[in-house]
């Protein structure tokens, strides 16, 4: 009996998960990598000046570096990266199941992001860098059609990939769902909503909430829309003008702080 194809793409997703490593660059997100514990590190690339300046991190890490001339840097990273003479490559982490990454910690108030189709790894960058600061518990976002872990994804959330859990699911109204049977209200961001999100979430704020972001221009899925308690915008002074998803992401989370 033939396997139905939903079950072939698991396994292919999950052979490809296990085979999968990522090649981070950059002073600071290789620094923070390297004090990571939960960190899988294979292979670490640096110039003799980064050696110099992460030797400290190199040595309790327990790897052994290629120490390489600056003028041949041989990392397989876009030779246009701002690399600072240090690349390593790495397992992507895994941070468990969304159910988990998502209760709250005893006395915390939790606040989870999830990203409709959010491509660009800047942008996830920044958000994660945002979610960190504002303690949101994680940031969500689709196994397809989304920013997978890179080294410009990392590079951009300085530090904050390996603190800030990013989950990867496959389908993001069941992660919707899920979020709402654990007490969360969750609220699409939709320039076109009738609600601001300061009046969306008044005598809300000592509950569970998730925001959901959807791509620049597209914007949410009309299933996102659908699925989400209520939809909400950010009020503009004008008619003119719009945040980008990052920003937009940063000012919404500051909006909904407990």
């Amino acid at each position: 009996m033939q396997k139905p194809k939903w079950v072939i793409e698991k396994e292919q997703e999950k052979r490809a998960s296990a085979n999968a490593t990522v090649w981070l660059f950059g002073l600071h997100a290789v620094r923070d990598a390297l004090v990571n514990p939960n960190r899988e590190r294979l292979r670490l690339i640096v110039t003799k000046n980064a050696f110099n300046k992460l030797e400290a991190e190199i040595n309790a890490a327990g790897i052994t570096p290629e120490v390489v001339d600056p003028r041949k840097f041989t990392a397989p990273i876009d030779p246009q990266s701002v690399h600072q003479g240090a690349a390593l490559e790495v397992k992507p982490l895994d941070w468990g199941p969304l159910e988990e990454a998502c209760m709250a910690a005893d006395g915390q108030v939790p606040r989870v992001v999830l990203l409709d189709r959010v491509t660009d790894p800047h942008n996830v960058g920044a958000i994660l860098r945002s979610a960190e600061v504002f303690g949101a518990r994680a940031v969500v976002s689709l196994l397809r059609h989304s920013a997978p872990e890179t080294g410009a994804l990392a590079k951009t959330a300085s530090g904050a990939l390996e603190r800030q859990p990013y989950l990867r699911i496959r389908n993001l109204a069941d992660a919707i769902t899920t979020l709402q049977q654990m007490g969360y209200f969750v609220l699409g961001l939709d320039g076109e909503a009738e609600t601001d999100i300061a009046t969306a979430v008044e005598g809300k704020i000592d509950r569970p909430i998730a925001l959901v972001f959807g791509a620049e221009g597209p914007g949410l899925r009309q299933k996102t829309k659908e699925t989400v308690d209520m939809l909400v915008k950010i009020p503009y002074a004008s008619d003119f003008g719009s945040l980008n998803v990052s920003n937009a992401a940063a000012v919404a989370l500051y909006a909904v702080r407990p």
